[in-house]
């Protein structure tokens, strides 16, 4: 049985190597993708990049995630784990996901990073130009602490989360407990 975080309609689970190439359809996406950093695009090297960051999994470093809702509907990844604050990002849809895909799969993160991995802040960044991204944040409560010709770099605490999570309730996840437990046996 694989280790997922159930939302409401949607699931996130670990990337596997199996997934390389939805990760690289979707990655390879040149209008989806604009705002993430480039990727290799030889399904041997997306293959090899998944094998060693499975072993930062296996190290608690990181986390990338297929979203799921029967079919792989995107990725989001944590990462850049500092004392207290982890960074997320290469978040990705598919065209035509389900509007509550994206708002799920950020209430699970934001779950699963606060309380389950037990992080008080999240630090992330966002491409000038992803200005809908930008909005998102701002309207969900991350403030935008510093800048440069490309990036918006955001900050947004446990403590802001609990205060914005009331607005998002229908979106939040339903068992946290049951993956953090799953993490602990492997």
């Amino acid at each position: 049985m694989m280790a997922v975080i159930k939302g409401r309609k949607i699931t996130l689970r670990l990337v596997e190597v199996f997934d390389a190439e939805f990760i690289l359809s979707l990655r390879s996406n040149q209008h989806k993708a604009r705002f993430l950093h480039p990727i290799d695009s030889e399904i041997e090297k997306q293959r090899e990049w998944i094998v060693d960051y499975k072993k930062r999994e296996s190290l608690g470093k990181e986390y990338y995630f297929v979203i799921e809702e029967c079919v792989p509907l995107g990725l989001v990844r944590l990462y850049d784990f500092l004392e207290d604050s982890f960074c997320w990002g290469s978040f990705i849809t598919i065209e035509n996901a389900p509007f509550y895909a994206a708002i799920e799969s950020v209430c699970c993160v934001y779950e699963f990073a606060f309380y389950g991995l037990g992080f008080t802040q999240s630090h992330f960044d966002v491409r000038k130009e992803n200005e809908r991204v930008v909005a998102f944040h701002q309207k969900f409560g991350a403030s935008i602490v510093a800048e440069d010709i490309q990036n918006y770099y955001f900050h947004f605490t446990r403590q802001e989360y609990e205060k914005t999570k009331q607005k998002y309730l229908k979106f939040m996840p339903l068992d946290i407990d049951c993956f953090i437990e799953s993490l602990k046996i492997r």
